[in-house]
């Protein structure tokens, strides 16, 4: 992976744009590199950079709809809206910062909030690089999060509390050895009952902010889905994604010919039926083994109102 890659996307320390707009220097292994260098895992790399944005995250007491929690693990059911983690500009209120209050909680910790952002500052980094987020040598507590839904997707979504927990659940995601299913309202009519999607998902070449379904460019995707009820021009569906690529399900849905409904980046308009309808889509249930478990768990996270208020209106067609 490109280091200014590594730095925006892995790191988080700063975005792209970020690590052009500051300046970014680097060494790798003690030599000056540029930022388009591939760094691999257990190089040494140094960095120094212009005016960084902090990136101390804060603890806030966030109410969570909590479905599970012990001592090394958080399942929640996210409302839609809810960011994950925090990221440029957007640094209080997200999932992240709640779990980091509660941990801090269990532990009777008192965390001073970081000193106040100050523009003037150099910004300095070591790092060592590995595999994922918990490469950065010396890095303060981040909670664990195993996976990721979207700022507009609602559901089960697990935290971890210790680093342990955290890699025995991402191996699992990595392994493929949990079950996600998901719950949507498309608009449109599907080929089949049920089926099976398998493309490729790249980044859109015009939009960076935006992914698309290719026939042999990006990433493997496969998702499974099967109709719940069929409402003519609308279905209720459930959605099982085999491998966990940014947007899957949102692009699976569009590239069939269903986007679903509510969704701000893949529908081509916004539905003349249901006009407020925000994105319509909920992770369901989640199956994976807890940390210290032989047996798998199941957790799930009931249908939210938004869904029952379409519905209601669906079945009075």
């Amino acid at each position: 992976m490109r280091l200014d890659r590594y730095v925006s996307e892995v790191l988080k320390l700063l975005s792209r744009s970020q690590v052009k707009a500051r300046n970014m220097t680097a060494t790798v292994n003690g030599k000056p590199v540029k930022v388009s260098r591939i760094v691999e895992p257990g190089d040494l790399i140094d960095l120094s950079w212009n005016s960084p944005e902090p990136t101390d995250l804060i603890p806030e007491e966030i109410p969570f709809n909590v479905l599970y929690e012990d001592e090394r693990v958080i399942v929640i059911n996210k409302p839609q809206g809810m960011v994950v983690h925090p990221g440029a500009g957007n640094r209080q209120g997200t999932m992240a910062n709640g779990i980091l209050y509660r941990r801090n909680k269990k532990l009777r910790a008192e965390v001073e909030p970081p000193a106040p952002y100050d523009p003037t500052l150099n910004g300095t980094a070591t790092i060592i690089c590995g595999d994922g987020p918990a490469a950065a040598a010396a890095a303060p507590f981040r909670p664990g999060i195993v996976h990721r839904l979207d700022k507009d997707t609602s559901g089960v979504i697990i935290a971890t509390y210790d680093d342990e927990a955290l890699t025995f659940l991402a191996n699992q995601f990595k392994q493929r050895k949990t079950r996600k299913t998901y719950i949507a309202i498309i608009k449109g009519t599907l080929p089949q009952s049920r089926g099976r999607i398998e493309t490729f998902i790249a980044r859109d070449q015009h939009n960076r902010k935006l992914f698309c379904c290719t026939k042999d460019r990006g990433k493997h995707a496969v998702t499974l889905y099967r109709v719940v009820r069929d409402y003519g021009n609308y279905a209720l569906v459930l959605l099982r994604p085999k491998t966990g690529r940014t947007h899957q399900l949102r692009l699976h849905m569009r590239y069939l010919g269903c986007p679903i409904l509510g969704d701000p980046l893949y529908s081509t308009k916004k539905d003349t039926r249901f006009p407020d309808a925000t994105l319509m889509l909920h992770a369901l249930r989640l199956t994976l083994t807890l940390p210290g478990n032989t047996k798998p768990s199941t957790f799930y996270a009931p249908l939210p109102e938004r869904f029952k208020a379409i519905l209601k209106d669906l079945k009075g067609l």
